[in-house]
């Protein structure tokens, strides 16, 4: 693979992370609907089940062909397990004692420890300092956005927060295992489709031993309508979408998706359920604007700042 941390991405590039955003922004407002009803645990088994049942029921009009091999199915495992399962079950627990906006601010660290990773793990994606200063200026737009509730919400579920600064650790290292994908010929609706089928069979045991769910009270309209969407838009689709710009643009560049993530939870927020924007929210915006200009390069160089790589 070529210098992808020094890669721009291009238009359908962007425009597919942008739409990946406001699915994964939408997951953290699904699971914050669902935790109300359901335990952390059958909430993660539903997701991933579900999202399998509709790759695999869509597999014919999607050319899907999985691969057989050992390092294929090795690979699918590693990859359930810690771009799944760990940061699935971490941010789920944490969204029982965390508002859904605070986690996604804590969720937005993960370009953050991309950049770490990807400099000690990779040859290819090297940290520089204009990266670096990218992933800041937007993790600083992205806490601007919460404002002082960022502050206030600290300190009264500690453990909860650092259950999603470890699910963002963790997808950080599953950007980048999921490189190999595109090395061993492995296209991103097979990797989506192998991805959430091992976790399915992780997770659904675990679940039923647990959680009991046949016991558990019959939940509302709200929180199947909450399900339906996780699995089918925010997991199925969006790791479609995910496996698609990590095969082209490297972990590095679909990391960010991490920090538009609050951005498009926000605006659900305000569109949805006609909450209000407030001066930060645009500052904050503006900021992390800012900070994707610095990651991508490209505006950057147009106006003579940045050196072509």
């Amino acid at each position: 693979m070529t210098g992808s941390v020094n890669k721009m991405m291009t238009p359908l590039e962007w425009g597919m992370l942008l739409l990946l955003a406001l699915f994964w922004g939408g997951s953290f407002f699904f699971v914050g609907i669902a935790v109300k009803e359901l335990p952390p645990l059958t909430i993660v088994a539903l997701r991933v089940s579900l999202a399998a049942a509709i790759l695999w029921l869509c597999a014919p009009a999607l050319g899907l062909v999985m691969p057989r091999g050992r390092e294929a199915l090795t690979a699918f495992l590693i990859m359930a397990l810690i771009n799944n399962v760990i940061p699935f079950c971490l941010i789920a627990f944490g969204q029982t004692q965390l508002a859904s906006g605070l986690a996604s601010i804590l969720n937005a660290t993960t370009p953050l420890f991309t950049v770490l990773a990807g400099h000690f793990l990779t040859a290819d994606e090297r940290l520089t300092p204009q990266r670096l200063a990218g992933a800041l200026c937007g993790l600083l737009g992205v806490a601007g956005m919460i404002g002082p509730q960022l502050v206030e919400g600290l300190g009264g579920g500690v453990l909860a927060e650092l259950a999603i600064l470890g699910a963002a650790v963790s997808y950080a290292f599953a950007s980048i295992f999921g490189r190999r994908f595109r090395r061993l010929g492995i296209n991103p609706i097979a990797t989506a489709t192998g991805q959430v089928t091992a976790s399915s069979l992780m997770l659904i045991p675990i679940a039923l031993l647990v959680d009991r769910p046949w016991a558990l009270p019959m939940p509302g309209v709200a929180t199947f309508a909450a399900i339906a969407g996780l699995a089918s838009l925010s997991t199925a689709l969006a790791y479609i979408l995910y496996f698609r710009i990590l095969a082209s643009a490297g972990a590095t560049n679909v990391a960010l998706v991490t920090l538009l993530a609050p951005v498009s939870s926000i605006l659900l927020g305000a569109i949805v359920l006609h909450e209000h924007l407030a001066p930060r929210h645009f500052i904050g915006l503006a900021l992390i604007g800012l900070g994707l200009a610095c990651i991508d390069g490209r505006p950057l160089r147009a106006l003579g700042i940045a050196r072509s790589a």
